[in-house]
């Protein structure tokens, strides 16, 4: 019983980790980036944009905001009686309870 509880203990705390401080991370990546894309008075040293800079913050944007799409989408089915799946590559909604 005490392993059940300490290995639930120890998922809860790497989600923790990864969401309350990965995603900012990721986040400050993106802008980090988005300011090498720009250039100019953005960059410390002002050199000319780099397009790979954009490019990598659109990337970083965009999985911060997936992230936070699917997490809204789990709360969100979990009050119409639903639960997010991922036995397919996919997330997809099923009826609680059933597959």
């Amino acid at each position: 019983m005490w392993e059940l509880f300490f290995s639930a203990i120890g998922q809860v705390l790497l989600i923790g980790v990864l969401i309350g401080a990965g995603l900012p991370a990721i986040f400050a990546l993106g802008v980090r980036s988005l300011a090498y894309g720009a250039g100019g008075d953005a960059e410390v040293d002002h050199e000319a944009g780099h397009p790979i800079g954009k490019v990598g913050a659109a990337i970083a944007f965009a999985v911060v905001l997936a992230v936070i799409g699917l997490g809204l989408a789990i709360i969100i089915s979990s009050g119409f009686g639903y639960a997010v799946s991922f036995e397919h590559i996919f997330p997809t909604f099923v009826k609680r309870g059933g597959h």
